[in-house]
């Protein structure tokens, strides 16, 4: 039995999607909350199954972008554990502490 290519093709549409949701989560929270997480160095890492079946690899970190105690960058990947694992997408976010100007 072989597989083709194209069955092991992530739906970026998809991952995207969800990888949004996901950061979502996150983008409501103040500076100071995120802060807490930068300081824990702590990283989110955890499985989402899509509608279409798909298991996605989801993992959220959190950390300075620049200088400690200013902007807070945070990044999160997705994968479907195939030969995305290699290159996973990727998106992010900034929040500012206040008082700071991008």
């Amino acid at each position: 039995m072989s597989l083709s290519v194209a069955s092991h093709v992530m739906d970026k549409s998809e991952a995207q999607r969800i990888l949004s949701e996901q950061l979502a989560r996150f983008n409501g929270r103040s500076h100071s909350e995120l802060t807490q997480l930068v300081g824990a160095e702590h990283v989110e890492a955890y499985e989402v199954h899509a509608a279409s079946g798909t298991a996605y690899q989801v993992e959220i970190q959190f950390f300075w972008d620049d200088q400690p105690g200013e902007t807070i960058r945070v990044a999160g990947s997705i994968d479907d554990g195939n030969f995305r694992a290699f290159v996973p997408l990727t998106d992010s976010f900034l929040r500012e502490s206040v008082g700071s100007a991008l």
